[in-house]
């Protein structure tokens, strides 16, 4: 490497220096002509002798001392140039110096561990025990939330895992849990002791205890540590002997666990892992004071001086605002790890919606959707909001010989571990399996097919049951029946989903309060619009209703002066005829003050020096003349009946 260097920078002064002379010397110096062999300051030849070095170093003339400089930028340019290109086609791996790496490992765990992704479990930090019951289950790559999850709790950190359904959270912490209580047991000697679980997982359903349980189950095969589970709708007598054998985890729910606290079978003295699965599910659905009232003890006690503290793991797939602020509130201090895929749409889910208008069967639409599906040979969930709406659908689809499974509220546990184990049956008896919400949470099923007869009131929903198919990475296709009230909320969804978006603050009443929020803006917008044009339209009429009345006056003025004059006129001529009509002399005594000014001809006064009598019969064919005018609006001309009245007077 070094040798190839060396002829490089060689060369390249060998080319420098040429490039110098021509330009020095002009036409009279050849390329040809071999110069002699020059030495740079800060390079080194790499066969010479201090002689030849001082002969050529004696043979450099004036104009070379001149051209120096810039020979040896013209060579460093070129060097800088050649790395360039080497580094972009060969990148090298950059080591960060101490202090960042000082830096990254004061920032927060969750961001630290977000830009970790291994490709194998090994990679975690499990033991070979742990690694053994991992092979067994016959998985090997981990997911998103098992590389940030598993390292996480090694570290003995208090952290909330959140991803979507299906994702592996229940590995995610079981897996790192049973290695530390193996490490418990190896560096303080503790031994396993009835009555006294090390580690305790509390999941708000049966069916969700059962599989934790079974998990646990699996990996206690390599691991050899001993679970055991207690959940309401059990016996209480089977669970207190399995209480007094010596344990190491608990699996079960808050109220049952409390209930054998109560009696004596369980106590909190080596209580040091807690887990909480479905945390978001106990903290919304009426969960929280059994949670409070396990969590007091294990405060108290980690509140005293030498008192031991206790390790916290919540797991969720859906985390709202107000359950994170209740979180926060009761687990200070708590880290947050989630994954990119939280609140979204499972990639490999297909989902469609089908919009019904008023007119159409809900009922004949969800067997249209659910023939072809079974005839595919696929497991199917329908989901109801409601015990009513499932019962109907059950027996609807009875009346079609379709068989079903129910699960919901009023199905006694008993029976609904049953219908789940038809359901899951290889002979497919029964692939349809009609439920409520009550299966939207924890449960681990494989289905190939999830319907919604009734629409979610909110995207949490719409996520967990969307969540019981295309779990751990396979295929699914999800279906919802959309009633023209659900339309808005199903189209944000949609449209969510579309752009890769999180589905996290969706609900009926926010997304009818956005919509009624858009129309009132829309109506305050046109009512400003409206305003603007009518007052612009008022405007211009008022403009023109000026300009009309401005060229009103003008043309009023023009037209009295010309009828002053017609009737300055016509009087002359009824002076000589003696004869006129009642309009024109109404016209004419109008007119008088103006043509009084004027200088009449002297016929007119011989007409006005009459009698008194004159002067009656013209105020009395004035008064007439006035009444009249109204009616009749000619120039001069009337009625036969005041024709007769003029000449008779």
């Amino acid at each position: 490497m070094g040798g190839g260097t060396g002829r490089t920078l060689l060369s390249l002064s060998f080319s420098s220096n040429l490039l110098a002379r021509s330009l020095f010397n002009g036409a009279r110096c050849s390329l040809s002509r071999r110069s002699p062999p020059r030495v740079f300051l800060g390079f080194r030849p790499l066969c010479s002798s201090t002689t030849t070095s001082t002969a050529t170093a004696a043979t450099i003339d004036e104009p070379d001392q001149v051209f120096q400089p810039m020979r040896h930028c013209i060579l460093l340019e070129r060097l800088r140039n050649r790395h360039l290109k080497e580094s972009a086609k060969t990148p090298q791996i950059r080591v960060p110096p101490v202090d960042s790496v000082d830096k990254d490992e004061d920032k927060s765990s969750k961001k630290r561990q977000s830009t970790k992704v291994v490709s194998s479990f090994l990679e975690l930090g499990l033991t070979e025990e742990v690694m053994a019951a991992v092979e067994e289950l016959g998985i090997t790559v981990p997911t998103e939330i098992q590389c940030l999850g598993i390292p996480a709790v090694l570290e003995g950190m208090s952290v909330v895992l959140g991803s979507h359904t299906g994702s592996g959270k229940t590995l995610a912490y079981m897996l790192p849990l049973v290695q530390l209580l193996r490490q418990d047991e190896a560096l303080s000697g503790m031994l396993i002791k009835p009555r006294r679980p090390r580690a305790v997982v509390l999941c708000p359903t049966r069916e969700l205890c059962e599989q934790v349980f079974r998990v646990a189950k699996s990996v206690s095969h390599h691991a050899r540590f001993r679970s055991t589970m207690v959940s309401g709708g059990g016996r209480l007598r089977p669970q207190e002997e399995s209480l007094n054998i010596p344990i190491d985890m608990v699996v079960g729910t808050p109220g049952r666990v409390l209930q054998h606290i109560e009696e004596g079978n369980m106590v909190y003295g080596e209580i040091k892992y807690l887990v909480l699965d479905e945390a978001d599910t106990m903290f919304d659905h009426g969960f929280g004071p059994d949670i409070r009232k396990f969590l007091g003890p294990l405060k108290n006690r980690a509140s005293k001086p030498d008192g031991p503290g206790f390790q916290t793991v919540l797991v969720t797939a859906t985390m709202s605002k107000a359950v994170q602020k209740l979180i926060d509130e009761e687990f200070q201090g708590i880290t947050h790890l989630r994954t990119s895929t939280l609140h979204k749409k499972v990639a490999s889910a297909r989902h469609d919606f089908i919009k019904l208008s008023g007119s159409e069967n809900k009922l004949e639409a969800l067997l249209q959707v659910l023939e072809p599906s079974l005839a595919k040979g696929n497991r199917v969930m329908v989901f109801c909001n409601t015990l009513n709406s499932s019962r109907a659908v059950d027996h609807f689809l009875g009346e079609n010989q379709i068989l079903t499974v129910n699960y919901h509220g009023e199905v006694p546990a008993e029976q609904r571990v049953e219908n789940l184990k038809k359901f899951k049956s290889e002979a497919g008896d029964c692939p349809t399996l009609v439920c409520t919400d009550l299966a939207a949470r924890g449960l681990d099923l494989d289905v190939d097919h999830v319907i919604m007869f009734d629409f979610p009131m909110n995207s949490i929903d719409y996520l967990h049951r969307t969540g019981r198919t295309a779990r751990m990475g396979a295929k699914g296709k999800v279906t919802s029946l959309v009633a023209k009230k659900d339309v808005p909320l199903a189209t944000r969804i949609e449209e969510a989903m579309k752009k890769n978006e999180s589905l996290e603050s969706l609900t009926a009443d926010n997304v009818r309060r956005d919509v009624a929020k858009e129309r009132i803006h829309e109506q305050r917008h046109m009512i400003k619009a409206s305003n603007q044009k009518s007052t612009s339209i008022t405007a211009t009429k008022s403009s023109n209703q000026k300009n009309r009345s401005s060229t009103a006056t003008k043309s009023s003025r023009a037209h009295g002066k010309v009828a002053g004059i017609q009737t300055a006129g016509q009087n002359i001529v009824t002076a000589k005829t003696g004869k006129t009509s009642v309009g024109m002399q109404t016209k004419k005594a109008v007119q008088v003050p103006k043509i009084s000014k004027s200088s009449p001809p002297s016929g007119s006064r011989k007409v006005f020096s009459g009698g008194k009598k004159q002067t009656d019969n013209r105020k009395s064919s004035l008064k007439s003349s006035k009444s009249k005018i109204n009616v009749v609006g000619f120039r001069g001309r009337s009625s036969s009946s005041t024709k007769k009245g003029s000449l008779g007077s």
